[in-house]
């Protein structure tokens, strides 16, 4: 399984969200995609972006004002 790397700091709302999906689409089922973002409604954006979707939020972290958020890319869905 391979895990992406979306850099998004200094982005805001809704930006890193819409990269992150169009990253997720171009991706293999199940791989996993890291976002960084500095942008706090993130928070919430990846929570009702991966409720809706039917991608999987598997971990988030905060370190220095750096929000890091790892998605697993659903499996039931085509690739672009």
């Amino acid at each position: 399984m391979n895990e992406a790397l979306l850099d998004a700091r200094g982005l805001n709302c809704p930006i890193p969200v819409l990269k992150a999906n169009r990253l997720l689409r171009s991706m293999a089922a199940g791989n996993k995609l890291r976002v960084l973002t500095t942008d706090r409604a993130s928070i919430v954006d990846f929570q009702v972006f991966c409720r809706e979707t039917g991608h999987a939020l598997i971990a988030f972290t905060e370190e220095n004002g750096t929000l890091c958020f790892t998605i697993r890319r659903r499996t039931d869905m085509p690739q672009a």
